[in-house]
């Protein structure tokens, strides 16, 4: 499958920022399964932009302006050519050794009902890995909705769950604190999710899981969804939680209150070969 992505982040400032600076976690990265045919980075604003790789070993570009700036979109155009696994992760870039995503960070901390949860439903995890991954996949999904109206980016894995509701964040936080609880590496992914259903314009970007299964490696589940994720995921970055791996993130100078608009286009591109046999 090709996908085409065309996304763009717009703030609106109350005043003019004096400085800005963000760091853009908006590049993916080829591995099996996914490989870039074009992909660009557009701040409409005067300044630096800056490549350069995480610890983890993201694409992250870093960018800076001395502004005054009173508005600022980043806008990413980009075609990215997928092709089915079946859910595995092979030959990405690992920085870490596996042992790393099983620390609890404030937004995956497990607390009693999530760790009744991932007991109950997983099973025996030692007797089949994957087997108990996928019941907690289906687990989360059962028991807290997909609900796209946004939480705050602070929501925890203990809030979401409690509700019983949240964005893809929040299930991927449930996910993941699960798995680890149950002694299973798992990893937070922020992406995209080309829709099935012929919706091309979207809110927001996607997240998904990564966990760790021996023999295996590392499988993506999409708790939103249900599913393992396929040749309809774009994977840009990995963290611990949302905050590891958050497509933007910065610090301003001035600036007063802040708008934020999120336009997405995610659509299914045609071989030029192809387009120009029809034309």
């Amino acid at each position: 499958m090709r996908i085409r992505i065309t996304h763009d982040t717009a703030y609106q400032y109350e005043r003019p920022v004096r400085s800005l600076i963000q760091f853009l976690r908006l590049t993916p990265r080829d591995h099996d399964g996914q490989h870039l045919l074009r992909w660009r980075i557009e701040p409409s604003a005067d300044g630096r932009l800056r490549p350069q790789e995480d610890g983890l070993g993201n694409i992250v570009h870093v960018f800076s302006s001395e502004g005054p700036v009173e508005a600022i979109t980043i806008r990413v155009l980009g075609e990215v050519e997928t092709h089915e696994t079946h859910g595995l992760v092979r030959d990405t870039i690992e920085r870490v050794p596996e042992v790393y995503y099983l620390r609890e960070t404030p937004l995956t901390l497990p607390d009693g009902e999530i760790k009744t949860f991932a007991e109950d439903t997983m099973g025996d995890v030692d007797a089949d890995p994957l087997a108990a991954l996928h019941r907690l996949l289906d687990g989360v999904k059962r028991e807290v909705t997909y609900d796209v109206a946004p939480t705050v980016s602070t929501t925890t894995a203990a809030e979401a769950f409690a509700l019983r509701r949240g964005v893809c964040q929040d299930l991927t936080h449930v996910f993941v604190a699960a798995a680890r609880h149950a002694g299973i590496p798992a990893r937070y992914v922020s992406g995209y999710f080309r829709r099935s259903d012929g919706v091309d314009d979207q809110e927001a970007g996607h997240a998904w899981a990564e966990a760790k299964v021996p023999s295996l490696g590392w499988v993506g589940f999409d708790a939103a969804n249900g599913i393992s994720i396929s040749e309809a995921h774009v994977r840009l970055a990995i963290g611990l939680d949302y905050l590891g791996a958050a497509p933007i993130r910065g610090s301003r100078y001035g600036g007063g209150s802040e708008t934020l608009a999120v336009k997405l286009t995610i659509d299914e591109a045609r071989p030029q070969s192809q387009s120009q046999s029809q034309a």
